[in-house]
């Protein structure tokens, strides 16, 4: 009895100095929606073969703690790919990863004597790339600094700007920076986060003036200056210069506010330069001038097609009446000397 206890003991003994599991990278660190491959491989005896292999993963069921086979869990279908073989390759490859992939993993091998499974585990963590600008608002000008936060260590972030990239994480302010940045892993491009804005305020640039009429105006017409500008906030205040004196650039009137300066019947007076000052919170900036010249009279280019088109009648009637009389005269003297009838003297 006791020699038949001590050639089990060295039977167990021997199985256990043949069969392994070994996991290359016991610990993976990896990208939500990337690819992870557990790099596995596992001996046993020589008089056995295997029969069976399946990839299990540690959950919380009913209150218990179970290894559950990947492939009665739905999520997986599709996403496990198993590289290994029924000899010593017991690599698994998940794709499309995502926040509930977090876990252990473990390996199981059935031969034709036992069935064999890792104590060891491979421990999966998987993350998101979360970008942050700080501060998110800033004025033209003002440092700013991204961030891109992930527990996965030891990786190049690339930042791209509404799919531009940036070069730098940090850089300052201007009004062409404003947009959504996200950032990525070097060799993961297609991995990015979520976007996150840059508001880059801005006093109105580029100030402009509109008017709705071209050239000189008359007295009476009306006319409508509207100003513009690029801003941010949009510009919220405006003031009207006006300088009637152009050849004096200290004489200046303030001639209203509003966006639009309309004036519905234009006098003498008005004739001037105009300046249209915007403004918003963060500053104010004016326009170029611009030139509105009122008239009281026709303009000449007007009366001299007017005094053309009288002219050409007046040369042109008489000339008409002369054709009408003469072509008259011209009929009657036909009639008389008609050869197509003869006088009768009736007795």
């Amino acid at each position: 009895m006791i020699k038949v206890l001590i050639f089990l003991l060295l039977q167990q003994e021997k199985v256990r100095a043949t069969w392994s599991v070994t996991f290359e990278n016991p610990d993976h660190c990896a990208f939500k929606g990337s690819s992870v491959e557990f790099k596995c491989s596992y001996s046993y005896p020589e008089d056995e073969s295997v029969r069976e292999t399946a990839w299990f993963k540690g959950m919380l069921q009913d209150e218990t703690w179970k290894r559950v086979r990947l492939s009665v869990l739905p999520s997986y279908t599709n996403r496990s790919d198993y590289q290994g073989d029924h000899i010593n390759n017991c690599s698994l490859v998940l794709h499309n990863l995502q926040e509930d992939d977090t876990g252990h993993y473990f390996f199981w091998f059935d031969t034709n004597k036992y069935g064999r499974r890792s104590k060891q585990s491979v421990h999966l963590s998987v993350t998101e790339l979360k970008a942050s600008i700080r501060p998110i608002r800033v004025r033209a000008g003002d440092r700013v600094t991204l961030e891109c936060t992930t527990t996965c260590q030891n990786h190049r972030t690339i930042w791209f700007r509404d799919g531009r990239r940036v070069t730098e994480p940090e850089f300052q302010a201007q009004t062409e920076y404003a947009g959504n940045y996200s950032c990525t892993i070097e060799g993961l491009n297609s991995l990015q986060s979520d976007p996150v804005a840059l508001d880059v305020l801005y006093s109105p640039l580029n100030v402009t003036i509109e008017v709705n009429r071209s050239g000189p105006l008359l007295v009476g017409s009306s006319v409508t200056l509207t100003c513009r500008s690029a801003a941010n906030p949009a510009a919220d205040t405006y003031t009207w210069w006006y300088r009637r004196d152009v050849s004096n650039s200290s004489l200046q009137l303030q001639e209203g506010s509003g966006q639009v300066l309309s004036f519905s019947s234009v006098q003498l007076t008005h004739t001037g330069t105009y300046i249209c000052q915007a403004g918003n919170p963060v500053g104010q900036s004016r326009s170029a001038e611009v030139l509105l010249t009122v008239e009281d009279t026709v303009h000449p280019f007007i009366v001299l097609g007017i005094g053309i088109k009288v002219i050409f009648l007046l040369v042109l009637t008489p000339v008409i009446i002369w054709t009408w009389k003469r072509r008259s005269h011209s009929d009657a003297n036909k009639e008389n000397n008609s050869n197509d009838y003869e006088n009768v003297i009736v007795g």
